[in-house]
């Protein structure tokens, strides 16, 4: 960590990761005199960007053995993306390091076990991991799986912990507008202007973009929502949060979304989305049969 009231050396670093400038992380990331710990903390960071930006095999290849504990998980969570046939052997490889006592409370760790469990769907084994916190962004994914598992009670409880710590926080501010969007009403006009405001003092992201379009579609405006999502998906053509709310926001608009269903498809077979509308067009299918 930085000395306590001296400048922290990674804020810049972090901040591009958590508003998803990933390419912008990558290229600032050489900062000069950093201590071995911030050395460390700084390569997962640099490695996660290639991650976020599909780069998987980079991060397999420049990991080995030799590297330390959270550059090893970091590369389990490239493993994991990189091919569904890997599932299995990094999940038995975060629960044997998780239970390892000199391994097992490392906050990487946790927080890419964390990560692999809530994209697994398994929430209550995630938060097993999660859920004592320690770094902003341990409580920030614990924000994220309560709302998954619709507890914005637990979700609410989280971001008081945060707000504690440091309420100007990126992700403390990132976790209000996640919280205010799922709370709706009246809390969506307090999740745009946290959008807003990322958008008027940092350069703008898909995550950021998506974030104002998301708002805007929850107020009705679907022809600001829709301006919004074509100008991320000109910085990111591939971003699965951008296709899939195109999709939603061509129906409402009555225009064709087939176009980015497919690219969705393409690129990301196992969203959400995709599988909804294929088990829809399924049970169509069936029902077409029993018909005929």
């Amino acid at each position: 960590m930085a000395v306590v009231g001296g400048p922290d050396p990674l804020f810049g670093l972090r901040n591009n990761f958590y508003l998803g400038a990933y390419q912008a992380a990558i290229n600032n990331s050489e900062i000069p005199h950093l201590s071995p710990d911030d050395q460390i903390e700084r390569d997962c960071y640099v490695y996660r960007s290639y991650i976020a930006l599909g780069s998987y095999q980079l991060v397999i290849n420049e990991v080995d053995s030799s590297s330390p504990t959270p550059h090893q998980a970091v590369k389990l969570l490239a493993l994991y993306f990189a091919s569904p046939e890997n599932k299995e052997t990094v999940i038995s490889s975060l629960k044997e390091w998780l239970a390892d006592p000199a391994l097992g409370n490392n906050p990487t760790l946790r927080l890419i076990a964390g990560i692999v469990f809530m994209h697994e769907q398994d929430y209550s084994e995630a938060l097993k991991h999660t859920h004592a916190g320690g770094t902003m962004e341990l409580h920030a994914l614990n924000v994220q799986i309560f709302l998954k598992m619709h507890r914005s009670d637990y979700a609410d409880k989280q971001l008081r912990v945060m707000q504690g710590m440091d309420e100007d926080h990126t992700l403390t501010q990132l976790a209000n507008a996640w919280l205010n969007l799922a709370v709706g009403g009246s809390k969506i006009q307090e999740a745009y202007l946290i959008f807003q405001d990322f958008s008027e003092k940092y350069p703008m992201t898909s995550l950021i973009l998506n974030g104002k379009a998301v708002c805007c579609m929850h107020k009705g405006e679907f022809d600001e929502a829709e301006s919004l999502l074509l100008e991320a998906l000109n910085k990111d053509a591939k971003d699965p949060e951008t296709l899939a709310n195109l999709v939603v926001c061509s129906l409402h608009l009555g225009k064709s979304s087939s176009r980015f269903l497919s690219q969705l498809k393409l690129s990301h077979p196992d969203h959400t989305l995709v599988k909804r509308s294929s088990a829809a067009g399924e049970s169509f299918d069936r029902a077409l049969q029993t018909v005929a």
